[in-house]
């Protein structure tokens, strides 16, 4: 996990789907060179599914950022507990470390699925 989540940090550089494609968002595309926080997150759900990660545990998470700006995040559940795989902070931290607002991410059951993780 840790391994990954430096690979693809090091290897893609951040510009925005607007600097990318010229749309404000594009989701569905695994970067190579460039890429926004959820193209980082769909890569490393891809690799770690590859490396043997069940999709059930790999879980596409939005949010907010330390400046109140849209970002997405790729959640790793596991036994030692879920931890975060960023693109802004580089090093893999549990769910309750990371310093950003969770809005909500995929239903483990159902990756079609989103549930709140908003208190209201």
């Amino acid at each position: 996990m840790v391994e990954i989540n430096n690979f693809v940090n090091a290897s893609v550089q951040p510009l925005t789907d607007q600097e990318i494609f010229g749309v404000e968002e594009k989701w569905g595309w695994f970067p190579e060179v460039v890429g926004d926080c959820e193209d980082y997150a769909l890569i490393k759900r891809k690799l770690l599914n590859e490396k043997g990660s069940p999709l059930g545990s790999l879980l596409m998470t939005v949010s907010r950022g330390a400046k109140r700006g849209g970002h997405a995040v790729l959640t790793v559940l596991t036994e030692r507990g879920d931890f975060v795989l960023d693109n802004v902070e580089q090093k893999v931290l549990l769910w309750r470390d990371v310093e950003i607002y969770f809005l909500k991410r995929q239903a483990q059951k159902d990756p079609n699925s989103w549930v709140s993780l908003v208190n209201g």
